[in-house]
């Protein structure tokens, strides 16, 4: 009776494991088809990585995100973690599509340093302190999703950044060159100006 009952247990488990691969390649081959094909060389890669410093806390990381053909869920926690909202502590998991976004762009960029994070997760309290504050914060920011993150990248013109991540055509971009960042998203293709 209790091995029957352990084939049965190990029979959901299969299939929620399966399940659970299954929507993960889904969401991966999903993510791929809405990337434009010049992307499919850097996806490709063994190994995906990302090297951010975060601005506000000092925190630093270099991840790599992806190996052995799947995304790596410690490295995923690490870098939400340094992309939480430094003023309440609040952390959400960011999103892959915009991690994959922030390698491409480094890629694209030829970086040779970590990204500066000017601004990663907005907890909604904080979004709408700084909304209440400032024109230039949406009230319903992709920030509160964790699909968007400000950034500049040491050593190449923000100018340049800005127009390599329009040319990518993959969400939302946003250029702020008195702030000395650019805002990017996985949201619907768009652009701006503050």
């Amino acid at each position: 009776m209790s091995f029957k009952s352990n084939q049965q247990d190990n029979l959901v488990l299969d299939a929620r494991t399966s399940r659970r691969r299954f929507l993960q390649l889904g969401l991966g081959t999903t993510a791929s088809l809405a990337m434009p094909s010049a992307f499919a060389n850097i996806l490709a890669q063994p190994e995906r990585k990302l090297a951010l410093l975060n601005l506000h806390t000092g925190e630093r990381i270099n991840a790599t995100y992806w190996a052995e053909g799947d995304y790596q869920t410690s490295e995923l926690h690490a870098i939400s973690r340094v992309l939480r909202d430094h003023r309440t502590g609040d952390t959400l998991d960011m999103d892959n599509n915009l991690i994959d976004l922030l390698n491409i762009l480094h890629h694209k960029m030829n970086g040779k340093q970590a990204f500066h994070v000017i601004s990663g997760y907005r907890s909604p309290k904080t979004n709408a302190k700084l909304s209440y504050k400032s024109s230039g914060v949406a009230k319903k920011s992709l920030h509160m999703q964790g699909k968007a993150i400000d950034i500049r990248l040491p050593g190449r013109e923000l100018s340049a950044l800005r127009s390599t991540a329009l040319k990518l055509q993959t969400g939302g971009v946003g250029y702020y060159p008195k702030s000395d960042f650019i805002h990017i998203d996985t949201g619907r293709v768009r652009q701006w100006a503050g």
